[in-house]
């Protein structure tokens, strides 16, 4: 095909909500010194000191908040490039990372014998849920239930690649030839519940199809992903957004995966999960037969044809075609290590075997658990993800210089770059402003609110002139205010 016939990738807003597990644990002898709920408080009281308020947004354009649950949350702002999802996801442990140093500060200082730990994974030690949800923009379109269930296959099947690695409550074997039995990819996929439904707590679906696009309601609406797992390896991170943004490309421009659906897409996601060779066989609707590994080929040749058709995909979109016809390679080989410095149940996976191969022991091992949730810690000093990267044995896609840029800094090609610097400049001028994800208001009393329909734009006039409004009504303030 010339290059002439050649389009650009469609540009599409993503963004990664992640709810963070909280505990503190005793410093000294004797019971945890504060539940889940306290510590939550306790994390969180900067951002009420600040804001008067525990749900804001950040000068990065990302929503901070405390879910229901006792749960931190972490959205990030909206991202139309790869790099500012990864840039945006870190951003989040960081943000936490430093609330937790504060709370831990400060329970020092009140003599309070508890450290507050911050844990990116999905399950905690009463194996109670919680979850890391995806947002893809799409166009409003009449057929938009009929590719959401065309990509439930995807969804059940893609955890044998991007799934954190869970230890289940029967990881009672030694390591083996074939790994850690006992071992499973996901934490998240035992939870799940239905395949496509408006509920989310009461359901726990694989796509959340309430319409809520946080955008123009006429011209688009929000495909709200809630199956994932909380990664800590950014190419998890990377293959599991690029995969769907591609797959969505795909059935935007007439591609079809109804061929692909499942019988029971709910047995489906619970065995996929629990055979590691990912060599189950699935039944699907038609009466055949497909493992995770076939489906997940399947998928991969049909976006790998797409794109020859003559889309431009950038170097990440390439980077994460690479990697997942990678992840199948090794499944196929049963050779985790052609992946385990990318995708998360390999890289945990490879750490846990070699604990439990060092220390003659098993998944049964209460050390064998705490290292498996040091590695989801995000507390300072507490997490093994700065001591992988260092020793070349985590891969970072995105560095962490623009990590930390982007706590501070929006996206700069979408609608995050108004609200952050609204929000920005109304911290350093002490100003009260009201912001969610499509309004920004001046408390002022006389400044209209600006509504910001189009998460593409990156430039509004209004936005100027509020900003300009908000430095002429400080210059009026009274000294000292």
């Amino acid at each position: 095909m010339s290059m002439s016939s050649s389009r650009p990738l469609a540009r599409r807003i993503i963004g990664v909500e992640t709810e963070y597990g909280i505990t503190c644990a005793p410093t000294t002898d004797g019971p945890p010194p504060m539940d889940a709920d306290h510590a939550a408080r306790e994390l969180f009281e900067p951002v009420v000191q600040r804001s008067r308020s525990s749900n804001v947004f950040t000068r990065g354009g990302a929503r901070l908040y405390l879910d229901v649950g006792s749960h931190p949350e972490f959205a990030t702002a909206e991202c139309d490039r790869l790099e500012d999802v990864l840039a945006q996801d870190r951003a989040g442990e960081l943000v936490m990372a430093d609330l937790v140093e504060q709370a831990n500060a400060h329970l020092v200082a009140s003599g309070v014998p508890g450290r507050i730990h911050l844990l990116k994974n999905n399950r905690d030690a009463e194996d109670n849920g919680f979850g890391c949800h995806e947002n893809y923009l799409v166009r409003r379109r009449g057929d938009f239930w009929n590719d959401a269930r065309t990509l439930v296959p995807h969804l059940v099947t893609r955890q044998i690649l991007v799934g954190a690695g869970h230890i289940t409550a029967g990881g009672d074997a030694r390591p083996a030839a074939d790994g850690l039995r006992g071992y499973v990819f996901s934490q998240r996929a035992d939870q799940m519940w239905d395949a496509v439904s408006s509920a989310t707590t009461r359901a726990r679906p694989l796509i959340n199809t309430r319409d809520e696009p946080h955008a123009d309601a006429e011209r688009y609406r929000r495909m709200h992903v809630i199956v994932g797992d909380s990664n800590i390896a950014q190419g998890s991170t990377l293959l599991k957004v690029a995969a769907m943004d591609l797959l969505l490309d795909y059935l935007e421009h007439g591609g079809d995966l109804g061929d692909l659906a499942l019988a029971d897409p709910m047995r489906a996601i619970r065995d996929t999960c629990h055979d590691m060779t990912g060599g189950v066989l699935l039944e699907r609707s038609d009466g055949r037969t497909i493992t995770p590994l076939e489906m997940q080929a399947e998928h991969l040749g049909r976006l790998r044809d797409h794109v020859a058709q003559g889309i431009e995909v950038t170097a990440l979109h390439e980077a994460a075609l690479e990697l997942w016809e990678r992840g199948l390679q090794a499944l196929r080989l049963q050779q985790p290590e052609i992946v385990d410095t990318e995708l998360d149940w390999a890289v945990k996976q490879r750490l846990l075997t070699r604990y439990c191969q060092r220390h003659d022991t098993d998944l049964t091992d209460p050390r064998v658990n705490r290292l498996a949730l040091a590695y989801h810690d995000v507390s300072p000093g507490e997490g093994l993800r700065q001591r992988l990267e260092d020793a070349g044995l985590l891969h970072r896609f995105v560095d962490e210089a623009t990590c930390r840029r982007a706590v501070d800094t929006p996206p700069a090609t979408t609608r995050a770059r108004l609200r952050g610097a609204v929000v920005g400049r109304a911290e350093d001028l002490r100003r009260d402003v009201s912001v969610d994800w499509v309004r920004v208001r001046l408390d002022d009393g006389v400044c209209s609110p600006v509504t910001l329909n189009d998460p593409f734009c990156a430039v509004d006039e209004r936005i100027d002139a509020l900003l300009e409004s908000m430095e002429h009504s400080a210059t009026d303030l009274p000294n000292g205010v």
